[in-house]
């Protein structure tokens, strides 16, 4: 390994970290003591593959040594919370730390877009690390969210000096992001395209920019065509939000080399993976996680009770550790921190981390069957009349909770909405013992409607003693107009994975109905694209039976 001796003195223009950076850091709690004084050069200009300058910060111990570095690529500005986060609290722990703006985001030059630039202004950015006297040669990356994909940008090549990943609530796919199973994902693509645009550009130009869509996003979406109604919320058209409305199927030109995923199919990168189990990227960590398994690749996978936004907020000491010994373990030699089982997940209801030798444990499927009268039966039902209901987009089904960019994200109380007219809903009798449930919930459906043109969503539900009915994964799915016009169809409707117990004397609760609005654009009924359609036109969806939930259940 080549190895080079990092003198402080050599950095003339180092100071200290800002200010706000230093305070935000003092306000952590929970976290390991520092072990370094921190210096910071600020506003160095790398050359992006291309040439354009990109601005980077370069934070470091205060001491003589050879320390590890660390590589965050961001298109989200280089200040809070990266510095804190990233640049203070990593430096302070032994390592060189180079938070980087991505192209044409927050003061760096060129023409910013999604994911083109990604690849390669990644090998830009290590060409340049290579020419740096203290860089030894050892090379980690971390971040969450598109600071995840742009690992996985520079993974599909990786550099030689790339000794592990760590990859916190992140994506690979950006397609699947905006259509994470068909229907387009509405509220999420405006929540994130505001961040795009707006979060290096400091704190009052985000919060104007979030209070702006959080007025106009009613109108949004109840608004056609959806191409233009956008346009309002986020102050003028937004190119790479015109390109994801226009060209919703995947195999469009547009979207090749959008997904980075590739680099899991065939990685020799130690990656650790973290996400929540309401996280809006948690389908495409435990794709990642399975990819870099069947590759035999070494991964670790931590899920906890959080949304996108908590992870990195209050599940943030649980996060630090995790991060800081899978980098000690890989890029120091010091694994004493590591955990000995690959998987540690958070149970929901029991309240309680459990550890696993692999994701997912093994379980037993269990089926439950819708009946006639609204219950889940362990056994099928015999002649039971079908059910339907309207699903009316002039009128559509809320979203509840649920992987949301904002606030109103994650568990919440599903009461109200399951008293709609368009919500069918399907209970067990009080358990009498408790359920265990590890793994990816489906459900397997007989389903047709009149138009042809609908969408399934399904929710798995836990319901206490008080009748609250609290939302724990779900799932939404485009039905074939083709199939599902012609008479019954029979579709599988997967939710997202979900780690939960359910109580002794609760019940399980499935929900079936149209679609969650906004978090997902309603189906107009009539087939028409999603950035151009203009009518409006009502849906009759009967479910026929047998139909089925289906649990991986597992031992108490």
């Amino acid at each position: 390994m080549t190895t080079a001796t990092h003198h402080t003195s050599a950095h003339s223009a180092a100071k200290k970290p800002p200010l706000l950076a230093r305070a935000v850091r003092r306000t952590w709690r929970g976290l390991p003591p520092r072990q370094y004084d921190v210096l910071c050069e600020r506003g160095l200009v790398v050359p992006a593959a291309d040439g354009s300058p990109l601005l980077t910060d370069h934070y470091f111990p205060r001491a003589d040594g050879d320390f590890p570095t660390l590589l965050v690529r961001s298109p989200y500005g280089r200040g809070i919370p990266w510095a804190p986060m990233f640049g203070l609290l990593f430096a302070e722990q032994g390592f060189h730390v180079v938070l980087q703006s991505a192209r044409g985001t927050g003061g760096s030059g060129g023409e910013y877009a999604l994911w083109q630039h990604e690849a390669a202004d990644g090998q830009a950015a290590v060409a340049w690390l290579r020419e740096q006297p203290w860089f030894t040669r050892v090379l980690g990356t971390i971040g969450p969210s598109a600071l995840g994909y742009a690992q996985w940008a520079l993974a599909a090549d990786p550099p030689p000096e790339l000794r592990a990943m760590v990859v916190q609530v992140g994506l690979h796919d950006i397609h699947g992001f905006f259509y994470p199973s068909g229907p387009f994902a509405l509220e999420n693509s405006l929540v994130s395209a505001v961040g795009r645009l707006h979060y290096g550009r400091g704190a009052l130009a985000m919060v104007r920019a979030a209070l702006r869509l959080q007025r106009q996003l009613p109108r949004i979406a109840r608004t056609l065509p959806l191409g233009e109604a956008y346009v309002p919320g986020l102050g003028g058209r937004v190119p790479f939000l015109d390109e994801a409305l226009s060209r919703p199927d995947p195999d469009d030109a547009h979207w090749r080399g959008a997904d980075a995923g590739v680099a899991a199919v065939r990685s020799t990168v130690p990656t650790s993976l973290i996400t929540g189990w309401y996280d809006v990227c948690l389908d495409q960590t435990m794709q990642q996680y399975d990819r870099l398994r069947r590759a035999g690749c070494d991964a670790a996978l931590l899920v906890g009770p959080w949304t996108h936004n908590t992870a990195m907020q209050q599940g943030w000491p649980e996060v630090f550790a995790e991060s800081l010994a899978w980098l000690r373990a890989h890029l120091c030699d010091d694994p004493s921190g590591l955990r000995e089982a690959r998987a540690r997940v958070h149970v929901g209801g029991r309240q309680e981390w459990r550890d696993l030798p692999d994701w997912p444990p093994a379980a037993t499927d269990r089926r439950w069957y819708l009946t006639g009268d609204g219950l889940l039966s362990d056994r099928a039902p015999e002649a039971a009349p079908p059910l339907s209901f309207r699903y009316d987009p002039a009128d559509p089904t809320p979203s509840v909770g649920g992987p949301l960019l904002s606030r109103t994200a994650g568990p919440r109380d599903n009461a109200a909405l399951e008293a709609r007219g368009d919500v069918l809903t399907f209970t067990t009798p009080p358990l009498t013992e408790p359920a265990d449930v590890l793994g990816t919930v489906g459900v397997d459906l007989r389903v047709g409607t009149d138009t042809g043109h609908a969408d399934v969503f399904v929710r798995l539900c836990d319901v206490d003693e008080r009748g609250r009915s609290v939302n724990v994964c779900d799932g939404i799915r485009r039905l074939d107009p083709a199939t599902a016009a012609a008479g019954p169809a029979e579709v599988t409707v997967e939710m997202s994975p979900t780690a939960h117990s359910f109580a002794a004397g609760h019940r399980i609760r499935l929900q079936v109905s149209g679609g969650a609005h906004p978090r997902f654009a309603r189906n107009t009924g009539t087939g028409e694209p999603p950035a151009t359609a203009t009518r409006l036109v009502p849906t009759e969806i009967t479910v026929h039976h047998p139909s089925a939930l289906v649990l991986p259940q597992t031992n108490p």
